[in-house]
């Protein structure tokens, strides 16, 4: 899963966790809310039945009642009870049950809200006052109650909240979708890095530079520290290669002196072993050279393979193994490769000098696009090379015969990955088909 997309559902959780919070507090200030101001009407309405007393032949009476309806229909949802000496009186809403008050005690004037179980089991928000009564009601003590229904304290929480969800939930995607802005704006930096590794790696570029964020700096800085360090050790390489055939090029000269005395002497055959031993040694040192200097080449190099092979193929025709062969160039002009020009050179000239030396009678260059990629092809019609013998012949030092040290082939492959390439090896028919697959090049070569 992608940083942006992790942070993403991250934050969203986040947000739809803090809304349903604050949802659920909101819920609860609300039904509190509503549960003062019932106890506000409920006081009204008590203040209403005691204002309501009268006394008659029977005792103490509501002569007027609370103007709400639903105290006089049975089960409405509204109640008042008054408990004194002379018995119980209440609302016509409680039919034949009546409110089942705590036995608490009340200071006169004192009140309390309970919850209760009424009639039909219904849950009751109750408050109740202890009232000490005037000499003219018979100055009891009576305690008055006032119920309301507790279910419409809980509807209008519902009724609340089935208000407030559609509103949240345009919160929180609007919320969401601010998250994914920021996340975009503040994860850009990090595309930066992607597309400038690239461009490093292509060559288009030489170092990350210090134009970043100061979150992305330190990595930025990490990165042109590891290129000047690989850019270090190249140069230290390329200075050692060059060491090596400096300290080497006085010993091949006292060898082929050696040579030249023995066969002066009348030794030619001793002459000529220690002359083909030097040679070899020789093209081993120049092949490993050629691979210290591939490895310090750009990566933006661009070379033509028509004037590459054009050039090869003019010097091969004069070789004993290449002056007898018809050579074939199928290679259009303006053929651009990725790749250095004597590399390119180091590599197809390994390939067509394999060829040449195999081919019965013909060798083919020729290229092809693919998938964004240039293919050179190197085929000849010889006697070919067994399909389980490539992947040897390809690897370092591998050879076909005991004829050479048979370096072409995996130096052509050093070269190819070098550049982001490879080198393949299939039938031809007859023969063999040795194929430089390079990262194609637009424009021309400088």
């Amino acid at each position: 899963m992608s940083l942006r997309l992790r942070l993403a559902l991250a934050g969203a959780l986040a947000i739809v966790a803090a809304l349903g919070l604050t949802a659920f507090g909101l819920s609860q200030l609300f039904g509190a809310h509503v549960e003062r101001r019932a106890v506000a009407e409920m006081q009204v309405q008590l203040d209403q039945v005691l204002a309501g007393l009268e006394r008659g032949s029977d005792g103490l009476t509501l002569a007027r009642a609370p103007a709400d309806p639903r105290f006089d229909k049975p089960y409405g949802g509204l109640y008042w009870q008054i408990e004194g000496p002379d018995g119980l009186t209440r609302s016509r809403s409680l039919w034949d049950s009546a409110l089942d008050l705590p036995d608490d005690t009340l200071g006169d004037g004192g009140v309390h809200v309970h919850r209760l179980t009424g009639p039909e089991d219904a849950p009751l928000l109750v408050m109740e006052r202890s009232v000490t009564l005037p000499q003219r009601l018979g100055g009891a003590a009576v305690r008055v109650a006032v119920g309301m229904a507790a279910a419409e304290l809980e509807e209008a929480r519902r009724a609340f909240m089935a208000d407030l969800a559609p509103y949240m939930g345009l919160l929180a995607l609007g919320l969401i979708a601010a998250g994914w802005v920021q996340l975009s704006v503040g994860l850009h930096p990090l595309r930066g890095v992607g597309a400038r590794v690239a461009a490093l790696r292509a060559g288009r570029g030489e170092r990350m530079g210090r134009e970043w964020p100061a979150e992305v700096l330190p990595v930025a800085n990490e990165i042109d520290a590891l290129l000047a360090a690989r850019e270090a050790e190249t140069d230290r390489a390329r200075g050692r290669a060059a060491d090596l055939a400096h300290g080497l090029k006085t010993p091949f000269q006292a060898l082929m002196g050696e040579a030249a005395r023995l066969r002066l002497a009348g030794e030619a055959a001793r002459a000529n072993a220690i002359e083909d031993t030097a040679r070899a040694m020789r093209r081993t040192v120049d092949r490993e050279l050629a691979r210290a200097r591939t490895a310090a080449r750009t990566a933006d190099a661009v070379a033509d393979a028509a004037q590459v092979v054009e050039r090869l193929v003019a010097v091969l025709r004069r070789t004993p193994d290449g002056e007898t062969l018809d050579w074939r160039i199928e290679i259009p002009p303006g053929t651009c490769v990725g790749l250095d020009e004597a590399d390119l050179s180091e590599a197809l000239g390994a390939l067509a000098e394999n060829a040449a030396r195999h081919a019965r009678s013909r060798v083919i260059l020729s290229v092809t696009e693919q998938d964004g990629q240039t293919l050179l092809s190197v085929s000849d019609n010889g006697t070919g090379i067994p399909s389980d013998r490539r992947a040897e012949l390809i690897a370092r030092h591998g050879r076909a015969d005991e004829s050479g040290m048979g370096l072409g082939l995996s130096i052509a492959a050093e070269i190819a990955e070098a550049a982001g390439g490879r080198l393949s090896l299939s039938d031809a028919t007859p023969g063999l088909t040795a194929t430089l697959v390079l990262p194609a090049r637009n424009g021309s070569p400088a």
